[in-house]
């Protein structure tokens, strides 16, 4: 079974316009949050103040993105049977956004500030930011502790004002087919291998893209890679 193709998303250090992080894999769904600030007025011979508008606060962009090398290409800097590191090939690459940079100064204070980055997914939308918020959990090893498979849970804060923020139809595909699949409650890994393979006899495929010992014991919300068939 196939898989649409889509534009993937992508991390870009405005400040650095070389430097990019592309998204093994496109966000399942995001979430935009914006506030305003109201302050009370005089309330003098009145049961209720009026308000009056101070400001609006910056969006801030939520979402979680995973990264896998756990079925990925070998190279040099490969664990011990040829995987790749999760973080050298991807999540450093992330958490260096929020790290000061001796080279960029704030416009204000003078003083040295991390990169201004942008959310970029496809041409229908992008988002200038800060990375104000960045929790990496690491949930699949080799034998030698190297960690194939990351989850990271990113918050960016708006730094720009714009009108650009349109929907998209999140998919989860990743490169050269694959999928993630959320486990629900009841599912079995032959019943997932029929919806995603078209076979329930192609359970092993499954569990070995993600080292899976006990197959009989899934438990609900884990993230399952779907490999290619």
């Amino acid at each position: 079974m196939s898989t649409a193709s889509m534009a993937r998303a992508v991390i870009i250090n405005l400040d650095r316009n070389d430097e990019q992080v592309e998204c093994m894999f496109n966000p399942g769904e995001y979430t935009f949050t914006k506030s305003n600030t109201w302050n009370m007025g005089g309330a003098v011979g009145r049961d209720l103040p009026q308000i009056e508008f101070s400001s609006g606060q910056p969006a801030t962009l939520q979402m979680q993105l995973f990264f896998d090398t756990y079925s990925g290409r070998p190279d040099g800097r490969a664990g011990q049977d040829g995987r790749q590191d999760v973080r050298i090939e991807y999540t450093e690459k992330i958490w260096k956004l929020m790290l000061v940079d001796p080279e960029l100064s704030d416009a204000k204070t003078g003083k040295a500030r991390p990169p201004i980055v942008r959310f970029q997914w496809g041409k229908s939308w992008t988002f200038d930011a800060v990375i104000t918020s960045l929790t990496q959990r690491f949930t699949l090893f080799l034998d030698d502790g190297t960690p194939v498979r990351a989850i990271l849970d990113v918050a960016f804060q708006q730094v720009r004002d714009t009108q650009q923020f349109r929907p998209q139809n999140p998919s989860s595909g990743g490169s050269g087919g694959e999928r993630l699949w959320t486990v629900k409650a009841g599912e079995t890994l032959p019943w997932i291998a029929y919806k995603c393979l078209g076979s329930p006899n192609k359970w092993p495929l499954i569990a070995e893209a993600n080292r899976l010992d006990r197959v009989r014991q899934l438990a609900p919300g884990t993230l399952l890679v779907i490999p290619n068939d």
